[in-house]
């Protein structure tokens, strides 16, 4: 008996040790342990929601409509290639989200009907009216939503966001929250980013690029646009490239000619980081192409000597340098007037990708720490009170044996808070609930013993006895309860979001815990009185 109590005691004492170490990062004592024990030691204890700690919460819309449109653009050079590689003498352009083909021709129709099953095919007038199936429609939606959520999981990831939220919401809405960021600007800007990177010739060979204006002032680009409108050759567009004026600060737009048609884009990255200027010691990004880009951006410079290449993203021009020679290797630089946290957020947005449609802000809501501290005072106030009360009450209406379980309780609370230290879990407002809870949880097992027990003592039987069969008993009552909790926070665990999730985590630990600290803790503790002298009453 006594070497089995040690070994139990001896148990009970290394998770307590073990839940203190874990935890001990959110006290303020872990600051004043020593260098050796902060680097090796577990330094990150449990996080705090963004209902605890402030953040942002943020909701967009995906434009699916834009996906279809860009999911329409490729068709239509796709039907170009097609047309010129059969020799065919036809043209196809985009209208709306319609794409025409003219003239109209039983070969054409064929064509396009062999190779490319998604498009519906009608007459109209002299020509073909092509437009994508309501099926692949939907398809390129759904996907540009999971795109796109995979994409500002990778770019928040890389950017440092402890324990941010990201899931879908309905049909084409994204939430995402992030706790504890400093700079709502900037983490808007890197989220919602489209990031479409593309190089596209400059056509300074038109006559419509020397007639441009040197420079426009930033919000005069619409006149710009109005003027040329007539004049601009179908294959080009004006972009404008932005610098602003070390000294004075002043920004300055420079409107360029270019082909619509992109040279590369920036699907074919393969890496992007921040770099600084061997001269003026001022960043940029310096990317590089996989081997399928590395050969292109080869062949695009060796066609175009002498000409100028601008880097285009999200068609915004931040440079336009002249190609003075073909360029092998897959290796190119963006410079422009970058801080080091601007360069930092393109490299990241660029290594994650660029989103396949815009989105859309529907909700953006900065919740302040202030509320986090008085929703973290409130949620101890209301556990301390609840615990308070539960151990009051123990001690008297069990007495004695009450106190035992009030050191199940204890136990619980401590095992509770380190176990989710351990796992790193996030704590919100509904984690807090599911603490006081499984306050609550406790104490429910040991009055289901407790109560078995005195059964066992009125039926006349020593205090030994009495509590090896209140505990033999009540076990299985004790289990499934349990069980069926577990369970039902599993499910939680599964199909919930956010807060629910965190609810859920508190409560299978709270569940799996108390399981332990009142089946092996108080049953140590009784076994213990009663080993230790002969026991001829019990205070229950």
């Amino acid at each position: 008996m006594k070497k089995n109590l040690l070994w139990r005691f001896l148990l009970i004492g290394v998770t307590i040790l073990v839940s203190i170490v874990f935890f001990l990062p959110n006290t303020p004592l872990f600051k004043s342990m020593p260098a050796w024990w902060q680097n090796n030691m577990p330094s990150k204890g449990i996080i705090l929601g963004l209902d605890l700690q402030g953040g942002l919460h943020l909701v967009f819309e995906v434009e699916g409509d834009k996906a279809v449109e860009t999911s329409t653009d490729r068709y239509v050079y796709l039907i170009k290639e097609l047309l010129s590689k059969k020799k065919i003498q036809a043209e196809a352009k985009r209208n709306g989200l319609n794409i025409e083909v003219t003239p109209a021709g039983q070969e054409i129709s064929a064509a396009i009907k062999d190779n490319f099953p998604v498009l519906d095919i009608s007459s109209s007038g002299q020509g073909l009216t092509l437009k994508i199936t309501g099926k692949e429609v939907t398809r390129i939606k759904d996907n540009a939503v999971d795109q796109a959520l995979e994409t500002i999981r990778n770019r928040i990831d890389q950017f440092g966001v402890a324990e941010p939220t990201i899931h879908r919401q309905g049909e084409s809405e994204i939430v995402v929250q992030l706790p504890g960021v400093k700079d709502p600007r900037r983490a808007i800007e890197l989220v919602g980013k489209t990031a479409q990177l593309e190089f596209k010739i400059v056509d300074d060979e038109s006559p419509v690029a020397a007639q441009l204006p040197q420079a426009v002032a930033p919000g005069e680009e619409e006149k710009v646009l109005s003027q040329f409108s007539g004049k601009i050759p179908a294959d080009d567009e004006i972009l404008f490239e932005k610098k602003v004026n070390k000294e004075t600060g002043v920004a300055v737009k420079f409107p360029l000619l270019l082909k619509k048609q992109a040279a590369l884009t920036g699907n074919l990255l393969s890496e992007a980081k921040v770099s600084l200027d061997s001269r003026f010691s001022e960043p940029y990004v310096s990317i590089s192409f996989n081997t399928e880009g590395a050969k292109l951006f080869e062949e695009v410079t060796g066609a175009n000597k002498k000409k100028r290449l601008a880097i285009i993203l999200d068609n915004t021009i931040y440079s336009a340098p002249v190609i003075q020679e073909k360029i092998s290797g897959g290796n190119a630089q963006i410079t422009g007037s970058f801080s080091m946290d601007d360069a930092k957020d393109l490299s990241i947005v660029l290594k994650a990708g660029a989103l396949p449609a815009p989105l859309k802000m529907l909700q953006n809501v900065t919740v302040g720490p202030s509320l986090g501290e008085d929703s973290i005072a409130a949620g101890t106030m209301a556990g301390i009170i609840g615990t308070i009360a539960v151990v009051l009450f123990m001690i008297i209406y069990y007495r004695l044996s009450g106190v035992i379980a009030d050191f199940a309780l204890l136990l619980n609370i401590v095992l509770l808070f380190g176990a989710m230290a351990s796992l790193n879990a996030t704590l919100s407002l509904p984690g807090i609930a599911g603490i006081i809870l499984a306050i609550g949880m406790a104490v429910d097992s040991n009055v289901l013993m407790f109560e078995r027990i005195r059964d066992e003592i009125r039926s006349g039987k020593p205090p030994r006895s009495a509590v090896d069969s209140g505990y033999h008993k009540a076990f299985w009552t004790i289990f499934d309860s349990h069980v069926t909790t577990l369970i039902t926070a599993a499910v939680l665990f599964q199909f919930g979001t956010g807060p629910i999730k965190g609810f859920a985590v508190t409560l299978s630990l709270g569940v799996i815990i108390n399981l332990y600290t009142a089946l092996l803790g108080t049953k140590a503790v009784f076994d213990l009185i009663n080993s230790r002298r002969d026991v001829t009453k019990l205070s229950i």
